[in-house]
This record gives structure tokens, C-alpha cells and sequence, in this order.
């Protein structure tokens, strides 16, 4: 079926049921960002296969609100549909609430699979004055004829001289903050909390390492909810033996039907609507971000040490790849997706490399200017000897998960290029090198990357900065560089020592280029004087700029200390690694 096809069938299901209004959101049991296949309702009746957006269906009308990172992919996978797009955060533009409230004249019913919407969402939509809401109407599954069934791989141990600390100690330091909080019950839904706690990881979604679960934990027990199929090579004995019940995966929510009179702590954001639905409301609900989020979010020392020996690995795998790209380019065949691919082989020749930690991002000259542009054989251009090419990608490792993106001249660059280069360069040195006060957030941080292109009346649509995951999520609360302030206070929190945060400024010009320049980086401690405790950034990325697009002029002094420190341990962290050709291409590149 089209798209228009698949949206006519659902009214007739809709019509069937007397729902008046339809949400798909981008969503599974768990509160995912990234989903397996066959949780892809969204994209299933809209046709847009990017990784955040919510579909709302009407008897009159189908819309899709994405942000930012999506405008022009979702614009060109939308033609040829009824689909109307709904950028998110533009002036005029309703949100989703505020559109099915604007429909809510009269009394109407909104329909959603309970068990694929936050709690946070579905509560939103209830309380919207004349709707309501009908959570168990799963319709996309009624005319989803060849629907991929639920992944249930493999779960697998990642060693404690990864982690850090044992699950025994994430545990007692969990139930501390239970204690702290007077819970008597903690729900973890997210997966990467799961997966984090128990030390364990999985293949149940691509480039996540993580698994279907859920967790249980009281002052006395811990069950764990999954599919027992998933447990093999001794995973099931290493539970036991941390005192870890294994219960089936589905019987979560009989389960919390049976708890009474608790104080139980979850997080609605990643808690479905049917697990709030399953609680009794004799029971009070501690809706706050949960110790396991907070407790991932700051890295151990043996966490930070393995992320270094990750990013010297992937440093060695993107210069070896800029060297192959800077000499053969316009010599030998290339095209947006062999450059993909390529880098994930120089990626592969490390031993403790697992997968990509996301789906690259390999744009030419206008590509670049979509932000989250994936190619495929339909979109695929041939690589030429001229203009740019923008790539984001990364990769899991035992020792830890990388996101980088480098724009490259390829040759030919205009002085427009170099102009936005060197603009968005500026922001993210300015960044990297920013002392700051301990109590800062990312809002206050945010300004120092984006001031030379607002100084230009330039801007880019998407935050600075998100926090990274330990071989988990790449993108990972509640750390993070935006502008904007969120509505839960618990997701504008100040930097810590031990969190890493992603620094990428960028700016897209329709069909022209784009540009994005991203490191991960440390928050430590810088120094403490009498006016208070300094905190700063230390770069984790070893990979050199494109200096063939940086016009030095623009550039001030400390920027260019700053640019000339990071060339110089670039070399020095990658050069003992490099076959010598490379090693001499980098050492005359990089001027050092």
C-alpha cells in the first residue's frame, strides 16, 4: 500500500471504532529514540523514516511533527502524500496538544497504543478539556500485513574493568537515592538504564547496544523483566548471583497491578501509558528522572580512561580515512555511500569495535545542508575532486561509544565555504576552551558557540550539545547544550566533573552546503579560587580539523592557541598508531 493508502485504510478502522483522532508516535514499549522495526508505526503510515517526529491522524486530515535536524528530509519524503508537515518549534505552528485541542470543540476521542506512548504524552493528550483519550486501540497494527516481528537477541556481559563498578555497587548507590526519596519501589522502562544497571548489553535495536527489559527494584529485591530466550552463555547464572529475579518480560504489568500502598519512582517520559494505567492509585507516583539516568550521566574514572582509548581508536580510523579521501578523491570512484562504508572498514580494524553507535551521515555540497541526511540508492550522488562533504558518525566500543563530524574539502571551495567554516570553527574552539563557573548549564554555555554566527545573523536548528552514553545511547540525558530551556527542570541541569558532552555547531544553507563541526567533550575541574569552584572541557575527539577551510584571519589569538594546542595532541595521541605515509600527510597537515 502508498502511504495515501495506508492512512485511508486507517480512517475506515478509525471510522469502525468512533475514533476521531489517531497518534503514532516515535515510540516503543520503552520510550526509545531509537526503535526496532517493529515499532516503526509512525513511520508506517507517514513514510518518513527519520528518528523523532509523532503522526496525528484525522477523518480530514494527516499530520507530521518533526524538528529541525528533519525540515527538508521530511519535506522531500512527504511529497506525493496527503501528509502536511508540522515543524516543530517555528513560529505559528501548533504543537501536537495544541492541535487536538484546536479540534476539540466538541467532545472527540484520541486513540494510541498505550504500550507505545510515553506517560508523560498520553497524559498530556487526557487532560486536553473535551477529549477522550482510549489507550488500548493498537489500529496500525490491523493493517500492518508484514510487520517485522520483536527483536529478542542474544543479551551479553560487558566486563567491570569496562564499567567501572559492579552492579552490586550501581545498585546500593540506586537504592541510596531511593532511600533519599522516600521510594519504596523504583521502575526502570528506559533501556539504556537497564542495560547500565546490570551491566549488561544486547542487539535488540541497531546501533544501541541494549536489550527488552524492564526493572524492579525494592529495598529487598530486584526482578528483572525478559524474554528468557535472550539469557544464554551463562548471563541467567550471573543474575542469580547477583540476588537478580528473572521474571517473563510481558508480566510487568500484572505485576505492578499487585502493588499497594507504595511510593513508586519512575520516569513518565520513558514509562508507557500502560504501566501508569497498571499502577492502583493507591500508590503514589514519584514522576522524577531516576538514579540510574542521574547516575550513568557522570562517568567513573574507568569509564573517562576507556573513552580516551576509544577516541584514539576512532581517531586513528577517521584519519586514515581523511588520508585516504584528501589523495584519492577525483582519481578513483566515490559516492556518498562508499564513503560510508569505507570509514566503517577503517572502524572494523580495531579488535574492541562493535558496530556504529548511529546511521552515517554522508553529505555532498547540498546534502550537508539536510541535517540528519541519510543516503540511500536513490539519493546516492557521485563524490567529486570539489566543493565538501559533511560526516557524522561514530562508533561503540568496549571502551566506550564516539561522535564525530568533519567537514572535508574535497577541492575548488569558494570563500563562501571557508567564511562559514571558519564562523562555526569559531563557536566550537570558543567552546571547547570555555572556563566557567560550577552551577552553569548547557543554556548558559550555549551562547559561546552560537555568538559568530548570530554575530553574521546565522543560526542552526538543533542544540549544541547532548550528553553521550558508555557503549549505551549516543544521545543521552540529561546532560546538554541548547538555548532553550526545557519545561522539566530536571532536563536543564548543571555540568558535572565526569560528563561528556557532544560540541557541534553548525550552519545549513538550502541547496548550497552545510557544515557541522563536532568533538565529544570532558566537563572537570579546572580550579577553585576565592570567587568559587571553575569547572572546564577537555577535548575526548583526536581528529584533525579541515585546515584547507579555515581563513586564519577570521580567527583571533586565543582561537588560533586553542586550534594550535588541539592540532599539536591530535598528532601526538594519533601519530605512534599511523603507518608512516600517514603519519607524514598528517604531520605537514596539521603543520606541526
Amino acid at each position: 500500500m502508498t502511504v495515501n493508502n495506508r492512512i485511508k485504510r486507517l480512517r475506515e478502522i478509525m471510522k469502525e471504532t468512533a475514533v476521531d483522532v489517531y497518534v503514532a508516535p516515535t515510540c516503543d514499549f520503552h520510550g526509545s529514540e531509537y526503535i526496532g522495526d517493529y515499532f516503526k508505526t509512525r513511520e508506517f503510515i507517514t513514510g518518513f523514516t527519520g528518528s523523532a517526529g509523532t503522526a496525528v491522524i484525522t477523518m480530514e486530515e494527516a499530520c507530521l511533527w518533526t524538528d529541525g535536524r528533519y525540515f527538508l528530509q521530511a519535506e522531500n519524503q512527504l511529497k506525493n502524500t496527503e501528509v502536511k508537515l508540522m515543524k516543530s518549534g517555528e513560529a505559528g505552528v501548533y504543537t501536537v496538544y495544541e492541535y487536538i485541542k484546536n479540534i476539540a470543540k466538541t467532545n472527540i476521542t484520541v486513540a494510541f497504543d498505550g504500550k507505545m506512548m510515553s506517560a508523560d504524552m498520553a497524559e498530556n493528550i487526557r487532560n486536553i478539556e473535551n477529549v477522550t483519550v482510549d489507550g488500548h486501540l493498537a489500529l496500525i497494527d490491523k493493517i500492518w500485513e508484514d510487520r517485522p516481528e520483536i527483536s529478542h537477541k542474544p543479551i551479553w556481559k560487558l566486563d567491570d574493568k569496562y564499567t567501572g563498578k559492579n552492579t552490586a555497587t550501581k545498585i546500593n548507590e540506586i537504592r541510596n537515592m531511593m532511600e533519599e526519596r522516600r521510594a519504596d519501589v523504583l521502575l526502570l522502562s528506559a533501556l539504556d538504564e537497564v542495560a547500565w544497571t546490570l551491566n549488561l548489553r544486547g542487539n535488540d535495536i541497531m546501533y544501541t547496544p541494549v536489550f527488552m527489559g524492564f526493572l524492579i527494584i525494592t529495598k529487598d529485591e530486584i526482578n528483572f523483566y525478559v524474554n528468557k530466550i535472550q539469557l544464554q552463555d551463562n548471563i541467567e547464572e550471573y543474575l542469580k548471583e547477583c540476588d537478580i529475579k528473572i521474571r517473563d518480560y510481558g508480566i510487568v504489568y500484572a505485576d505492578l497491578e499487585k502493588i499497594r500502598k507504595k511510593r513508586i519512582w519512575l520516569d513518565k517520559s520513558s514509562a508507557n501509558y500502560a504501566v501508569i494505567e497498571s499502577i492502583n492509585n493507591d500508590n503514589k507516583i514519584i514522576n522524577k528522572l531516576t538514579p540510574a539516568l542521574q547516575l550513568k550521566a557522570v562517568k567513573n574514572e574507568a569509564e573517562i580512561e576507556n573513552e580516551k582509548k576509544a577516541h584514539i581508536l576512532d581517531g586513528v580510523a577517521m584519519t586514515n580515512f581523511l588520508y585516504w579521501l584528501k589523495t584519492n578523491v577525483g582519481k578513483e570512484y566515490m559516492d556518498e555511500l562508499k564513503l560510508g562504508d569505507r570509514l566503517e572498514d577503517f572502524r572494523k580494524r580495531a579488535e574492541s569495535y562493535i558496530e556504529p553507535s548511529f546511521a552515517p551521515i554522508v553529505g555532498y555540497n547540498e546534502h550537508g545542508a539536510i541535517v540528519h541526511y541519510s543516503a540511500t540508492k536513490g539519493s546516492n550522488v557521485v563524490i567529486k575532486n570539489e566543493g565538501i562533504v559533511l560526516i557524522d558518525s561514530g562508533g561503540h566500543y568496549l571502551e566506550g561509544t564516539t561522535d564525530i563530524t568533519r567537514t572535508i574539502s574535497l577541492g575548488n571551495v569558494t570563500e563562501k565555504m571557508k567564511k562559514m567554516y571558519t564562523a562555526v570553527l569559531k563557536g566550537h574552539l570558543k567552546l571547547s576552551g570555555a572556563i566557567f563557573k560550577k552551577g552553569c548549564s548547557g543554556t548558559t554555555l550555549d551562547y559561546i558557540a552560537r555568538k559568530p554566527l548570530w554575530d553574521m545573523g546565522l543560526d542552526y536548528n538543533h542544540g549544541t550539545g547532548h550528553g553521550v552514553g558508555y557503549l549505551l545511547s549516543v544521545h543521552e540525558a540529561p546532560n546538554a547544550i541548547r538555548y532553550r530551556i526545557m519545561k522539566n527542570p530536571e532536563l536543564n541541569p548543571v555540568f558535572e566533573p565526569g560528563m561528556i558532552t557532544s560540541n557541534e555547531p553548525g550552519v545549513y544553507l538550502d541547496n548550497e552546503f552545510g557544515i557541522r563541526i563536532e568533538n565529544l567533550i570532558l566537563c572537570k575541574e579546572k580550579e577553585k579560587t576565592d570567587f568559587g569552584e571553575f569547572l572546564c572541557f577537555e577535548n575526548l575527539t583526536y581528529v584533525p580539523y579541515d585546515m584547507e577551510l579555515i581563513d586564519m584571519d577570521m580567527l583571533d589569538g586565543k582561537e588560533k592557541e586553542i586550534l594550535r594546542e588541539y592540532s599539536q595532541m591530535v598528532y601526538e595521541k594519533l601519530s605512534k598508531h599511523l603507518q608512516e605515509n600517514v603519519k607524514k600527510w598528517l604531520k605537514k597537515y596539521l603543520n606541526c
